[in-house]
């Protein structure tokens, strides 16, 4: 069955469903996003990207140590983990939050980072910076080149720490949480923000030194997994937090937000409570192309190369549409296994992702009469799509 009949036919079962399961609270679905202290916040579903909830989120602001999260994914792609970073003069006694590093200790870059995501080092800021960039400006330079590559259009650093030394050191909450979502598709970098307690060395003492994760967010709330604390007398409190549930990934950024553990736990709730993960598309699915196939090859289908699963709420899924965009109006079999093209899938009117095509020969099948009755063919579908297999004919 092709792709187009499927998705309308799945999306009018998967209202049912919520009707059918729906429980004496259902008339809560709809509910409003939480009032939040925080000047500017934002929170996104990682995998997906998308948005879930915005206030004042393209408003520039000072960010404190938030910085860090840039300062860290860059030290983590571009440096090596397993490196003895020398620590350089000036990066004793940085004002702030401090490891209290020596001149001329060694650590490595792990054990860096820890004491800069965890304690928020300001001194180990600076030791990584300077390791990685081979000065303070050739580090800030790489974190403004990858605030561009992300997509954090009304950014811009000038340190790593995120002290109030410039007026041109900035961010939104937008953005920030773009980088968040950037940030924590990294194993490495999501391992060392999930990190409640962690030991590192302190040459030169009898004991090592043991970091306390400063984010509260860690112990007061189920399934957080990280991400950063920060606050400066002008910034104010900021937080960016997350949080994993059921496989699903959320976080938030709040600026300037006075009870910031609130709005983000707050923000959470709501987000996990309203948006669903729906698959629109399974990898294999058949797509109706509208275009013309050789009449020698009348066995030749378009096919999706990947998966498409969007966080939804219960009133979006009617709205979701689909299109097919070929690169030619013409198939062929000379076309078998190629890239032709992408279904272009969308919310109302904004296009939400695309799936590449490609062109398979269609495989024989054996059509055989059902003798299962309608109900329980109903109730065999709706089962299908609690276990996941929303798209499967």
């Amino acid at each position: 069955m092709m792709f187009r009949r499927r998705l309308s036919r799945v999306l009018v079962v998967f209202l049912f469903c919520q009707w059918l399961l729906a429980s004496p609270d259902a008339g809560l679905a709809a509910a409003a996003p939480p009032h939040v202290s925080a000047e500017t916040a934002a929170m996104i579903d990682v995998q997906s990207g998308r948005i879930l909830y915005e206030k004042n989120a393209d408003k520039k602001m000072r960010i404190a140590s938030l910085t860090k999260i840039m300062t860290a994914i860059v030290a983590i792609e571009s440096g090596n983990l397993k490196d003895i970073v020398l620590v350089p003069d000036h990066a004793v006694g940085v004002e702030g939050s401090s490891i209290y590093l020596k001149k001329e200790e060694r650590l490595t870059l792990e054990d860096l980072l820890y004491g800069l995501m965890l304690r928020s080092g300001n001194d180990a800021a600076v030791a990584i910076a300077e390791h990685v960039g081979g000065s303070l400006e050739g580090f800030v330079y790489m974190m403004n080149e990858k605030a561009a590559m992300i997509g954090m259009t009304h950014t811009h650093f000038m340190n790593p720490h995120g002290l109030d030394n410039s007026n041109q050191h900035y961010s939104t909450a937008e953005d920030m949480v773009k980088l968040s979502a950037y940030a924590l598709k990294h194993p490495e970098f999501q391992k060392i923000v999930a990190t409640k307690v962690k030991n590192i060395p302190w040459q030169g003492e009898e004991w090592g030194r043991r970091l306390q994760n400063k984010n509260k967010m860690l112990t007061l709330y189920k399934g957080a997994d990280g991400i950063k604390t920060g606050y400066t007398r002008l910034a104010k409190r900021c937080l960016a937090s997350s949080a994993t549930r059921d496989g699903r990934q959320l976080a938030v950024v709040t600026l300037n937000a006075p009870d910031d553990w609130n709005d983000s736990m707050s923000l959470m709730n709501w987000g996990f409570e309203q948006f669903q993960p729906v698959k629109i598309a399974n990898k294999g699915d058949t797509v109706d192309p509208d275009v013309t196939i050789d009449q020698r090859d009348q066995n030749l289908i378009l096919t999706s190369q990947a998966d498409f699963t969007y966080p939804l709420k219960e009133e979006e899924v009617a709205a979701i549409s689909s299109r097919v965009y070929l690169f030619k109006h013409h198939l062929d079999r000379s076309m078998i296994d190629q890239h032709v093209g992408y279904l272009q899938i969308f919310l109302g009117n904004q296009r939400i992702g695309q799936i590449p095509l490609s062109v398979q020969e269609a495989k024989p099948t054996l059509k055989v009469e059902s003798s299962v009755s309608p109900d329980k063919s109903i109730w065999q579908m709706i089962w299908k799509i609690m276990a996941g297999g929303i798209l499967d004919a």
